[in-house]
């Protein structure tokens, strides 16, 4: 349902986005959309995915630079879903949010104020916010 509802909110602005993208990909070499996963990523998993649940990423227009990454725990896959990890600790992205976070590391970073989920080294964002949860694409 949440999937659905995405694609109906999903703004002029970012079709016109994918369909440029798609359109640029087909002229040239098309690489493997994929995302690495950290090892701290997945050691986080394994403790908090034991009952068939992973990691769902997903990028929603938003923020303070124009998208942002949302970090779920989910259950159900979709048909558009690709995974990423290993056995119990899966990161499931759905196709069209692979295609702004292609080639970045999903993590797990804790510290003293805060632990958490984040995407790091997107080589597609241009720049972020300070906090790191919203980025701009490179066009």
């Amino acid at each position: 349902m949440a999937f659905l509802l995405r694609q109906v909110a999903r703004t002029g602005f970012q079709r016109n986005l994918i369909l440029m993208r798609h359109a640029t990909a087909s002229t040239s070499a098309n690489p493997e959309l994929s995302v690495q996963v950290s090892e701290s990523c997945l050691k986080r998993l394994r403790e908090i995915c034991v009952d068939g649940s992973f990691l769902r990423v997903t990028v929603e227009g938003g923020g303070c630079s124009g998208f942002q990454y949302k970090f779920d725990l989910d259950k159900q896959l979709n048909e558009d879903d690709r995974q990423f990890g290993e056995g119990e600790a899966k990161v499931v992205i759905d196709t069209v949010s692979l295609e702004y976070c292609s080639g970045a590391t999903v993590d797990y970073h804790s510290e003293l104020i805060r632990a958490g989920f984040r995407m790091v080294a997107n080589p597609l964002a241009e720049q972020g916010c300070s906090c790191g949860s919203s980025f701009s694409i490179k066009l």
